[in-house]
C-alpha cells in the first residue's frame, strides 16, 4: 500500500510540473502565452526531433530531459505537455529516427545504399545519420516498446531497399530479402565497428575500406543476380 502511494505522488508531481512552471512566470510578472493545438504538435514534433539527434549523438542515458528541452529551446515543465516520461519519448524519437532512415533509402538501389551508408560522411554524421547504427547497441538493453520500434524500423528499411529489385516470384523475393538482410547486418556492423575506434584512427578508416569493398562484391557475385546467398551451386 504504502508502495503505491509513493507511485502516485511521484506522477502527480511530474504531472504538475508544466502548472508550477506557470506559477513561476506569473510571479516574474511575465503573460502566460496560449499555444494553439497547431502549434502545440509543432512544438511536440521538434522535441522529438531534437530528441532522435540528440539519442543518437550520445545515447539513450546520455541526454537527460532538462538538457533535451533547453536544447529544443523549451523549459523543464514543459516536457509534461507532451510526454508522460522519458521512456515515451525515447520511443517516439526512435520511431521518428528509423521512419527517417528508411525514407532516405527509398529510390536507392543496394550498391548506391551501400557506398552512402558505409562511408566516413556517415561514420562522423552521427547525429543526423542512421538511427540503427546510432543506437542498436542502446536498444537492446531497452525496453520491449523501443525494441518493438526498431524492429519495426528495420522491418521498413529492408522493404525500402528489396523495392529496387524487381522480384516477381517467391523465390526471388526471398533470395532477395535473404541478400537485403545480409548487405545492412555487415553495412551497420562496419560502422558501429569504426565508430569505437578514436577519431581520426587509421583502423576506422580501414574498416570501412575493408567492409564497404566487400560488401559492393557481395552483390556483384552472386546476390544481385537473385541467387540465394551462401547458397549451393546449380
Amino acid at each position: 500500500m504504502t508502495i503505491v502511494i509513493q507511485k502516485v505522488k511521484t506522477f502527480d508531481v511530474d504531472r504538475h510540473l508544466c502548472t508550477l512552471d506557470a506559477e513561476r512566470q506569473l510571479r516574474k510578472g511575465r503573460p502566460i502565452v496560449r499555444v494553439t493545438k497547431a502549434q502545440a504538435e509543432r512544438n511536440r514534433a521538434h522535441i522529438v526531433a531534437t530528441a532522435a539527434r540528440l539519442f543518437r549523438e550520445r545515447g539513450y542515458d546520455g541526454v537527460g530531459v532538462a538538457e533535451l528541452m533547453a536544447a529544443a529551446g523549451f523549459t523543464h515543465g514543459g516536457f509534461y505537455k507532451h510526454f508522460r516520461s522519458k521512456a515515451d519519448l525515447m520511443a517516439e524519437a526512435s520511431a521518428s529516427g528509423l521512419a527517417q532512415t528508411a525514407a532516405r533509402a527509398e529510390g536507392l538501389d543496394p550498391a548506391e545504399f551501400v557506398e552512402r551508408y558505409v562511408s566516413r560522411e556517415h561514420r562522423d554524421g552521427r547525429g543526423d545519420g542512421c538511427t540503427i547504427a546510432a543506437l542498436s547497441g542502446d536498444a537492446a538493453r531497452q525496453s520491449a516498446d523501443i525494441k518493438t520500434e526498431f524492429a519495426a524500423g528495420i522491418e521498413n528499411l529492408l522493404t525500402a531497399l528489396q523495392a529496387q529489385r524487381d522480384t516477381p516470384g517467391d523465390a526471388d523475393q526471398r533470395a532477395t530479402r535473404t541478400m537485403v538482410i545480409d548487405m545492412l547486418a555487415h553495412s551497420v556492423g562496419a560502422v558501429m565497428l569504426s565508430r569505437a575506434c578514436p577519431d581520426g584512427s587509421p583502423l576506422a578508416d580501414e574498416i570501412l575500406d575493408v567492409c564497404r569493398a566487400g560488401i559492393l562484391a557481395s552483390l556483384t557475385h552472386g546476390n544481385v543476380d537473385g541467387s540465394e546467398a551462401g547458397g549451393p551451386e546449380a
